[in-house]
């Protein structure tokens, strides 16, 4: 497994720091509709969703029109775009002649649900990237959010005793979730000692702390998922990781704090 992690690290680490440092803003667009898209079907498929095909092409064709819609700068249409999320389900229900049934309604919040989880941290993120030195704020995160996950992996490991959340995930401790802090805390020093986005003080170390906090429980929601299903990886398509959500769970909670902090400071 260790090997896996590492390799899949090796070779998606450098694709990575292309498309967001130096490719064109529309490959990195690209990249997170891919992700949205993919990360949607592993929810769906996680929760066991039985939502008509015509329901989730469209929430699929709506996160290909979100972010086309950014790629043109026509940000006007995001509101637009959510609502159709929210609305066409019950759209669809009230059309489908189907007797009303208590189900109906679950399969039409679940099916808003993900398109929502999934897409709206990635438009932020995106927002991030679109700002000035944002390819660098967007570099900053992976940065403190990887090195959180891996710290959390490795100490909790090596020290772990007490129990983080023993209901939700047995295997996360306190001890790993101090490793993720004090790791993020290292990664985040390294980083803006050869970036300097912001001068290190108070706020930075808040900011920081933050993040570590927001995507280790970001982390504990998707297993809360997963462990309402029986499921312990959403996917397998990245070897040593799972599937897109078992990486990205803990960046779609760390998301908007980073962006709330750029909107107060910058």
């Amino acid at each position: 497994m260790h090997l896996k992690r590492w390799l899949t690290g090796i070779i998606s680490v450098p694709v990575l720091i292309f498309i967001v440092g130096y490719g064109p803003r529309w490959g990195f667009l690209a990249l997170l509709c891919a992700v949205a898209i993919v990360g949607m079907f592993e929810f769906y498929a996680l929760t066991e969703i039985q939502a008509p095909r015509s329901v989730l092409g469209v929430n699929i064709l709506m996160t290909i029109l979100l972010f086309l819609a950014l790629t043109m700068r026509q940000v006007m249409f995001i509101p637009v775009i959510i609502l159709i999320y929210v609305l066409f389900p019950m759209i669809f229900f009230v059309f489908a002649r189907k007797p009303p049934d208590k189900t109906l309604t679950v399969q039409m919040t679940t099916s808003v649900f993900g398109a929502i989880y999934l897409s709206l941290p990635l438009v932020l993120l995106a927002l991030i990237h679109f700002r000035a030195m944002g390819r660098w704020w967007v570099f900053f995160l992976l940065v403190v959010v990887f090195a959180g996950d891996t710290g959390a992996f490795y100490t909790g490991r090596a020290f772990g005793k007490h129990k983080l959340h023993r209901t939700v995930s047995p295997g996360k401790t306190w001890e790993g979730a101090v490793g993720a802090l004090l790791s993020s805390l290292m990664a985040a020093v390294l980083f803006l000692s050869f970036i300097p986005l912001s001068p290190w003080g108070i706020d930075m170390l808040v900011l920081v702390a933050i993040l570590s906090a927001s995507a280790q429980i970001g982390d504990l929601a998707e297993s809360l998922l997963k462990r309402n299903h029986g499921i312990k990886d959403s996917g397998q398509i990245l070897p040593g990781h799972g599937g897109i959500l078992d990486r990205i769970d803990g960046l779609l909670f760390a998301i908007p704090v980073l962006f709330v902090y750029l909107l107060l400071n910058f």
